[in-house]
């Protein structure tokens, strides 16, 4: 971290999140937060990540030193207007897939950043444009073990990405944090790229 670089924990203990903020250079401390993640009836997909990023890093902001930067995200896909979620068992997974075949998706991932009083919230959201998908690659695809805790049953990082034609939008935040709009919110926090000093 730079000399003069707040401290920056980040609210989230996915490996994916962590990997995206070192290639860039960030350094940071991992601090775990639990919050209730249903949900709300009739609540849109892009209400729903804004809502619970900026949760997370207030939750996560209350418990740190006033002059912490908290970073904080939420990942979601919604499906012709039907939530992406974790699948419950194969034939979910399976089910998810079959329904995205042929066909575009959303995934929104919405960044917070505070300190302090200061709180910043941004959501980016990318097309998903998935080719045909047959039944009998889905469950070959199921028995890899990727798709089972994954939100929409797939993995654009991992070995699903051979489903996606193409994005129109951000590849990183699809996979969990929107890198560009991500650096810009961080130097506004007093946060820079490219740090050079390791302080984990």
């Amino acid at each position: 971290m730079g000399r003069h670089d707040p401290p920056l924990f980040v609210a989230s203990v996915s490996p994916r999140r962590a990997a995206l903020l070192r290639q860039i250079g960030i350094h940071f401390h991992v601090f775990p937060v639990d919050i209730d993640e249903r949900w709300l009836p009739g609540e849109s997909l892009t209400d729903y990540v804004a809502r619970l990023s900026s949760a997370k890093a207030r939750f996560a902001q209350q418990a740190l030193p006033a002059t912490s930067v908290v970073l904080a995200a939420d990942t979601a896909g919604a499906c012709h207007g039907k939530p992406l979620v974790k699948p419950a068992n194969e034939e979910d997974g399976i089910a998810m897939l079959m329904t995205m075949s042929g066909k575009a998706h959303t995934v929104s991932t919405a960044i917070s950043i505070c300190c302090g009083t200061q709180l910043e919230t941004r959501v980016v959201s990318t097309e998903v444009f998935f080719r045909q998908i047959h039944e009998q690659e889905a469950r070959r695809y199921w028995a890899t073990g990727e798709p089972a805790d994954k939100a929409g049953s797939y993995a654009i990082q991992g070995f699903g990405a051979v489903f996606v034609e193409r994005i129109e939008g951000s590849y990183s935040a699809v996979v969990g944090l929107p890198l560009y709009e991500t650096a810009a919110m961080l130097e506004k926090f007093g946060i820079r790229c490219w740090q050079t000093t390791q302080t984990e």
